[in-house]
């Protein structure tokens, strides 16, 4: 049966093993990679696709404190400033 101090060195020399073979390996697809997109000339947005529109839009203010300048979307709980008033006069136009 191996003991355990031997089982934990087997362990740090797998360790070193597994980072030097991800390393080669990365660096190798990393070299393929860049020799396609030089080969048919793929730009950044077609190697990594960003669309704007699937980013969580922001709703806009419709009310604004004209005292401090604070807005708020409507939504949720009402911020002091405009609790228990008319919003109307507090509508952004």
């Amino acid at each position: 049966m191996t003991s355990y101090a031997d089982l934990i060195a087997q362990k740090k020399l797998l360790d070193e093993q597994i980072a030097i073979a991800r390393k080669a390996e990365s660096q190798q697809a990393l070299n393929t990679v860049l020799q396609l997109v030089e080969e048919f000339g793929f730009t950044a947005q077609q190697v990594f696709p960003w669309n704007p529109k699937a980013q969580k839009n922001k709703v806009a203010a419709k009310y604004r404190d004209p005292s401090t300048g604070a807005t708020w979307t409507g939504r949720g709980k009402a911020p002091q400033w405009i609790a228990g008033k008319d919003r109307e006069q507090f509508v952004i136009a």
